[in-house]
């Protein structure tokens, strides 16, 4: 048996962040992974993800431009966009070892299972430590269909060597609808099917309305309360069966993506024999992100049951718990705005209160929406489906959420995050004089006056 004063298990963000916190204030530091080291973020999602969607924004750009002084028929390979996206990717592993070895933490490889409330086991090695911190992240949720193995999920779909002609995506929120995009402009048809009534239900319905009118317009077919029943075939040639509205449907593809949710991955870590408990979401955790039943563990970035799936949280959360490990639990955590962004094209994202949630709450807002398709900013790369949504405290003229479907809205939104964190009132955000012509100066006409 080896003895740490810490052992973290994952390497993404919030684990990354919690070792080498605890490593620099002088502590013993162990670190697991059973997959790559660096994390779902920089090798799986966010960052490669991101290559992708610029490859697939040019594609838009230029056929929205075409007749207007574009000409021609830009076209993805993609094959080297694949290549592309390995160059951001393959490095991080070996890259993030070397940093964890350099600082003196400790690495072990493998899939990490507790035996007690304060000691795990990887492979051959027993570790005990005075604080544990889980930081594995989140999996595919399982759904428990037949012909669930035939599945490939978001990680199988980036390493594609050659992208279908027909893919259907399962499940309706960020993967299916991101992904959707990047198929359809690298040239594949693309179905989603949604058990849900509306996708992307976390998201203002109006704008996400306008997105999906965004989707068909090239070709993206949408069906909604779609319930995949099972998958079956051979790799290559697949049929996927639904049930919609009482009836049977059939769908046949070359490739099925699940893209309906995930969970937090913890199911491997055998939580009972140390007293964990968990919840549908995750791990359950106190303000101090402190396992609410074992106080040795502490819990950072998706795997817990508190905020959003974000990286930026992932950070933040370990900062908090690296804090409450160090110097007692004193750091809490706060629901401070955060925003998100959907990164189709056009680009979705929001801050804040949607317009059903303040109605929820019994918030006197005052609601400002339009749709900006005609404003200069639109019209200057001919893009059809824009628009936004701004809450606004009627009482303290406070932002209350911020909702915006268009290009440069991943970057805007941040403007508006920072004026909700700092209590810039709407009318002094409006007075705010930004570069012109930018999607910035385009943030007074947002707000009511």
């Amino acid at each position: 048996m080896q003895s740490f004063d810490l052992v973290v298990i994952g390497t993404g963000s919030a684990g990354k962040t919690v070792a080498e916190a605890a490593r620099q204030a002088g502590k013993t530091v162990a670190i697991i992974d059973k997959l790559p080291f660096g994390g779902t973020c920089s090798q799986r999602g966010c960052d490669p993800k991101k290559v992708l969607v610029g490859a697939a924004e040019i594609i838009a750009r230029s056929e929205q431009l075409v007749g207007k002084g574009v000409q021609g028929k830009a076209s993805i390979n993609w094959l080297d966009l694949i290549q592309f996206k390995k160059t951001f990717v393959e490095s991080i592993p070996e890259r993030t070892e070397k940093q964890f070895a350099d600082e003196g933490i400790v690495i072990f490889h493998g899939a990490a299972t507790f035996v007690s409330e304060n000691t795990v086991r990887v492979d051959d090695h027993v570790l005990q430590a005075k604080h544990i911190v889980i930081a594995t992240g989140q999996r595919p949720k399982p759904l428990g269909i037949p012909g669930e193995e035939l599945l490939t999920d978001s990680t199988g779909f980036m390493e594609l060597a050659d992208l279908p002609e027909e893919i259907v995506m399962i499940g309706g929120g960020y993967i299916a609808f991101e992904f959707a995009h990047v198929a359809a402009r690298a040239g594949s048809n693309v179905t989603i099917l949604h058990q849900g009534k509306r996708p992307l239900e976390g998201f203002d319905a109006d704008l996400v309305k306008l997105l999906v009118k965004a989707m068909e317009a090239v070709g993206i077919k949408i069906e909604l309360e779609a319930s995949v029943t099972e998958v079956k075939g051979d790799a290559g040639k697949l049929t996927v069966a639904y049930k919609q509205k009482g009836k049977v449907h059939a769908v046949s593809t070359q490739l099925v993506v699940h893209g309906a949710g995930r969970v937090a991955d913890v199911a491997e870590l055998a939580l009972e024999k140390a007293g964990v408990e968990v919840n549908e979401k995750g791990v359950t955790v106190n303000e101090f992100l402190q396992s609410v039943s074992n106080p040795a563990v502490y819990v950072c970035g998706d795997a817990s049951d508190k905020g959003l799936p974000l990286t930026p949280l992932a950070s933040y959360e370990g900062k908090i718990v690296a804090e409450n490990i160090l110097n007692g639990n004193k750091q809490t955590y706060t629901n401070d705005p955060v925003p998100s962004a959907v990164f189709t094209i056009p680009t979705l994202a929001s801050v804040g209160l949607t317009e059903e949630q303040a109605k929820e709450q019994g918030r006197n807002v005052k609601v400002t929406f339009q749709e900006t398709t005609d404003w200069y900013n639109s019209r200057r790369i001919n893009e059809q489906f824009t628009g936004f949504k701004t809450l606004v405290d009627a009482e303290t003229d406070q932002i209350l959420g911020a909702h915006l479907l268009g290009s440069g809205s991943d970057e805007l939104i941040n403007l508006f995050t920072l004026a909700m964190k700092h209590g810039i009132s709407a009318r002094e955000l409006g007075k705010t004089l930004f570069a012109y012509p930018t999607h910035g100066s385009d943030l007074s006409s947002m707000l009511p006056e």
